[in-house]
């Protein structure tokens, strides 16, 4: 087994953490500081998005909702979402597969 107890790692803000990634996920922490984003993107794997602590907006491009501790977001492959953070935010993200059809690493 393994685990992470996410609030107590050491994560740099805007260097993602890889907590683990094989073929069948990619398990990555983000430490998005109040008022920075991940603007208008996509991936090409399911995408879940878990706030673990701060808040964002969170969703569809244009039309993102508040998002606190708990909230959980799922997009499907080649979704556009973004996610601002309106505090300090620390989100868990997951991508399934891994990696997805198109993904460069695939071509």
């Amino acid at each position: 087994m393994d685990s992470w107890h996410i609030p107590s790692l050491e994560i740099e803000p805007h260097l993602p953490q890889v907590l683990r990634s094989d073929g069948e996920a990619r398990l990555v922490v983000i430490n998005l500081p109040a008022g920075k984003a991940l603007d208008d993107h996509q991936v090409h794997e399911r995408a879940y998005v878990v706030i673990v602590e701060g808040e964002a907006q969170v969703g569809p491009v244009g039309s993102p909702e508040q998002a606190g501790p708990g909230f959980v977001a799922h997009f499907d492959p080649n979704e556009r979402h973004e996610v601002r953070a309106t505090s300090d935010t620390r989100l868990v993200l997951f991508l399934a597969p891994w990696p997805g059809e198109g993904h460069p690493s695939q071509r």
